[in-house]
């Protein structure tokens, strides 16, 4: 008899004990994973296929023989990375701005450097998507799941008084069932906490590495030729 109702203690159990209350817990915590597990696993892919994209795309730069072979390269294929759009928008100001537009004032030079700084700033705000997401489901579930073990343990102690059985055996089982609600919790959390922290790190990378080309862009752009004129691209884009 009492391996009977060992045996239907448990998960499902506490399912048709629990409250409406409850019910809104576990919920809320099943929102929460679903929420983190798609962001971490539509962030890994688009951050893998960002990088193999990026690969490909500084492989071919530093191979071409000028950034007027760059820029024609990028008017067949439209810009598919962060670094492809880095030197899309900076070929952009040394062709497509003059000095009279409201833009370059200050001069092409500081003009170029705004437009570097705010490609950068653009992609670090793209690269925060969802993160906030991951940071509070981290942060949030396990409280939640605690939450929900207090209330369960609250009403099943309410029911075990009502009942006059408070021996042990009758008050281990609910209990423990409602400890179901933390491990939950904590289930939630943990992945959602080490792939905010992976995709944390990548951002810093990724970010320092599109900083240290934009750097390398610049100087590029600036540098003077023989002749004292600026190396400048096709000016194929002016029609």
């Amino acid at each position: 008899m009492e391996q009977a109702t060992v045996d239907s203690l448990g998960f499902a159990h506490f399912l048709t004990q629990t409250d409406s209350v409850g019910k809104l817990v576990l919920a809320t915590l099943l929102l929460l994973s679903v929420a983190s597990w798609y962001l971490i696993v539509t962030r890994a892919l688009a951050n893998m296929l960002a990088r193999r994209r990026a690969d490909t795309f500084l492989e071919r730069f530093w191979k071409a023989s000028s950034l007027s072979e760059v820029d024609a390269a990028l008017q067949s294929q439209p810009a598919d990375n962060a670094f492809a759009a880095l030197v899309e928008k900076s070929l952009r100001t040394q062709v497509d701005d003059g000095p009279d537009h409201l833009a370059a004032a200050g001069g092409l030079t500081e003009y170029l450097t705004r437009t570097l700084a705010n490609a950068i700033d653009v992609e670090a705000a793209r690269s925060e998507h969802g993160l906030t997401i991951l940071a509070s489901a981290g942060s949030a579930a396990p409280y939640v799941g605690l939450f929900g073990t207090v209330w369960g343990i609250y009403h099943a102690l309410v029911r075990i008084g009502l009942s006059g059985q408070g021996t042990l055996d009758k008050v281990a089982g609910p209990v423990g069932e409602a400890l179901i609600m933390t491990a939950l919790g904590l289930a939630v959390a943990i992945p959602a906490v080490l792939a905010y922290n992976a995709f944390n790190r990548r951002n810093r990378l990724w970010l320092s590495r599109l900083e240290s080309f934009a750097h390398d862009l610049y100087v590029l752009l600036t540098v003077k030729s023989g002749d004292g004129r600026p190396v400048a691209p096709s000016t194929a884009r002016r029609g």
